[in-house]
Order: structure tokens, then C-alpha cells, then sequence
């Protein structure tokens, strides 16, 4: 049921591949905090999905594992609305009447279509569209608040700009959403010392066997310090991934270890293995529970469609209105 007397929340993720650390960390998980405070509607992005082209197997495959990885992370679909953003048939409308009252040199600014042209890649028009799809995702379910990270601020300024833009021509119809920032948004280092990301194939998977959690904790990049010598913990990669699963005493042990020497990065990868199967336990068992019950994850999806569709329609229609589409 809709908690109309709460601020409403919109958070969408892309079904482009398995969920990691960085992901989590970086912004999931304070995601699934907000549900208990906000009106949080939280969807599978398939349709921005489609820039990428990924295969169409590929592409339906990893929209029902994100919607089992939401559930199996803690969303509880009883506080937050949960669904597939294709299944709102009324965000494409919306986005073609916001495209037409956008001007083009606008989204030449958008970071998606300078990363883009920046690396080379072809631009198909989804790309180019894509701040104004998005811009929809966030207007039509009346956002108050969007959740990022201090980089993505410039997605909730195209939804603000256009949101003015179409109040200013037809009239009072947009809320103006502003961007909640994500305080504990932070860039988890990968395997090679990057940011955690699938472009670089460097991650440790949310939901990897503790088999792979060893395997891939010992491929982390380290200097080549040797056990009895200092080493600084700010700057090893090791240490920036214990901070996230050690308990307070635990961190402030191996912290002095380095900073005294008397711990090699084995030991301490070892440490981390550790701690990283200890935390992602069960978040795997619920992930085997939703794997065998599909049906149920199928029906919350159905559920999160009805209740998303009827605030889209709500304001689909006074859009309509405002635009002359309707009387």
C-alpha cells in the first residue's frame, strides 16, 4: 500500500550484469535503508538496458535476477515498490513529450553522450535520449527526492530543468526533485586498484561463493612490501575492503599491524576473505530461496507494476491535459 504522507523516493539500476561490491557499497545498500523512510519506488531500468544491446536471453535473464538480488539484499516489497520499468508502458510517452520541449544542445552536455563519444563507441539515439528517459522514470512517479552520488548529480538536473521547462510552457504540473545524496557514496576499489566496475572485469561478486571470494582476494594488487615492514593502509586496496565488513576492534588491530609491520598481504587477504563469506552468507541464502521460488518474485514484480502504474497514469493524464491531447 502507498504511504502518500511520506516523501516519494526513485531509484532505478540497470540489469547489465551480477551485482559486486562496488555496487552495494557504493550505493545499494543505503538504497534499501531509505525504504523505511521513504515512498520508495525502485525499478529494473530494462529499457535503458536496451543501449547497451545486449542480447535479448541475456537482457530478460538479468532483469529477474536484479528483481531476486533486490529481495535477497533486504527490499522488502511490503515498504518499497519494487518493478520492471518496460512493464510502465506510459514512461516512453512521457519521455517523447518532455524530448519535445527539450532543446538539442542540451543533451549534447549529458555525461552519457560525451563518455560515449569520448571512448569511441557508436551513438545510437538511446544514448543521446537517455537523460530525457530518465528524467521521465523520475517525474512521473512525482519524485521528491532522487538517491546519488555526488557525481551523478547532472541526471537530476536534466529531470529539474525539464521538469521547469514544461511548467513554464503548459503550466504547474511537475514537482521539482532534488538529489538526495548518498553521504556514505563511495568509490570500493577492485581487484586491480580501479574502481570496482564489470567494464574492467576486477570485481568480487555480492553474491560469489566463498570458493571465488578466496580465489579472486588473492588476485588483489598490493605493493611488494614484505610482512615485517610498515605499509600504509589508506592507500592498499586490501585494507580499503576490510573496512567494509570488519568490526570496529578488528580494523583498529590490523591497522596498527600495518602501521608497525608484522602482517603480510596474504595474511591479510586471508582476513578479508574471511569476513567477506562471513557478510555475504546470507544474502546467498535468501538468493537460493528466491531462485527456487520464482513465482513468488514474479507476483511482487506484478504487484510493484499495479502500484507504479496507477501514480504513472495519475500523472499521464493531467500531462495530457496540460498538452492538449486530451480535453
Amino acid at each position: 500500500m502507498e504511504i502518500r504522507n511520506k516523501k516519494t523516493i526513485v531509484s532505478g539500476i540497470r540489469p547489465t550484469g551480477k551485482i559486486h561490491l562496488g555496487n552495494y557499497f557504493g550505493a545499494l545498500k543505503q538504497i534499501i535503508e531509505l525504504q523505511n523512510k521513504y515512498q520508495s519506488f525502485i525499478f529494473i531500468a530494462d529499457l535503458h538496458a536496451l543501449t547497451s544491446n545486449l542480447p535479448p536471453k541475456e537482457l530478460s535473464a538479468y532483469s529477474l535476477e536484479l528483481a531476486i538480488d533486490f529481495l535477497s539484499i533486504g527490499l522488502n516489497p511490503k515498504k518499497a515498490i519494487l518493478f520492471r520499468q518496460s512493464d510502465i508502458y506510459l514512461v516512453p510517452e512521457l519521455s517523447w513529450i518532455l524530448s519535445s520541449v527539450c532543446p538539442l544542445p542540451y543533451l549534447f552536455r549529458s555525461h552519457a553522450y560525451k563518455q560515449a563519444k569520448e571512448e569511441g563507441k557508436e551513438i545510437n539515439d538511446g544514448v543521446f535520449q537517455y537523460p530525457v528517459l530518465m528524467a521521465a522514470d523520475i517525474l512521473i512517479y512525482g519524485a521528491d527526492l532522487v538517491p546519488v552520488g555526488k557525481d551523478q548529480k547532472q541526471h537530476i538536473e536534466v529531470s529539474q530543468f525539464l521538469a521547469k521547462r514544461f511548467n513554464s510552457i503548459y503550466g504547474e504540473t511537475f514537482k521539482n526533485p532534488q538529489p538526495l545524496i548518498l553521504e556514505e557514496y563511495q568509490i570500493i576499489p577492485g581487484l586491480d586498484g580501479r574502481k570496482m566496475s564489470k567494464s574492467y572485469h576486477n570485481t568480487i561478486g555480492l553474491f560469489d561463493t566463498p570458493a571465488e571470494i578466496k580465489r579472486k582476494t588473492m588476485k588483489i594488487k598490493t605493493d611488494s612490501k614484505g610482512i615485517t615492514e610498515p605499509k600504509n593502509p589508506e592507500t592498499c586496496n586490501v585494507f580499503q575492503l576490510l573496512r567494509l565488513v570488519s568490526t570496529k576492534k578488528e580494523l583498529e588491530t590490523i591497522k596498527e599491524r600495518y602501521l608497525k609491520g608484522g602482517i603480510g598481504y596474504k595474511e591479510a587477504k586471508e582476513i578479508l576473505a574471511k569476513n567477506l563469506i562471513k557478510f555475504n552468507k546470507l544474502f546467498r541464502e535468501r538468493k537460493k530461496y528466491f531462485k527456487k521460488n520464482k513465482k513468488e518474485v514474479l507476483k511482487i514484480l506484478e504487484k510493484g507494476k499495479q502500484k507504479a502504474l496507477k501514480r504513472a497514469q495519475e500523472t499521464i493524464r493531467k500531462v495530457r491535459k496540460k498538452v492538449g491531447i486530451i480535453d
